[in-house]
Order: structure tokens, then sequence, then C-alpha cells
């Protein structure tokens, strides 16, 4: 499963999602959903509109995990 960390860069970088969404240019309503997780797709243009907003790479905000069952 991949787990979204893009609450944590965007703590780290203290910056608000308000703002984020605007640089980035798209709507805080889908920007939200993807911060919560409660998306099963991203654009790769907006990943890269994040990264570059953010300074980061795509691992700091998207992570692999196993499932465990």
């Amino acid at each position: 499963m991949i787990v979204i960390r893009l609450d944590r860069v965007m703590a780290d970088r203290k910056i608000q999602l308000g703002v984020l969404a605007e640089r980035v240019g798209i709507s805080p309503v889908n920007l939200s959903k993807l911060k919560t997780g409660k998306v099963s797709a991203i654009r790769f243009s907006t990943l890269e509109a994040i990264c570059r907003e953010l300074n980061c790479q795509p691992g700091d905000i998207l992570e692999y995990r196993e499932d465990v069952e």
C-alpha cells in the first residue's frame, strides 16, 4: 500500500494548505483529499509541482508499506 505523507512534509515546511494549493495550481479541496490520503491516483505534473514548491523528493511524500494481514 502507498501511504501519503504530504501532511508531514507540509508541517516541516510550515506551509498552509491554501497557500500550497494556490502555488501548485489545484483546488484546496483536491489538495486536502491528497493530504488525507483519500485519493487513488495523482498526476505526475501535480506531484512535480508539489515537490518543486516544498523543495522535496517524491519519496518524501509517498511511502510504500507492505500490507500486513
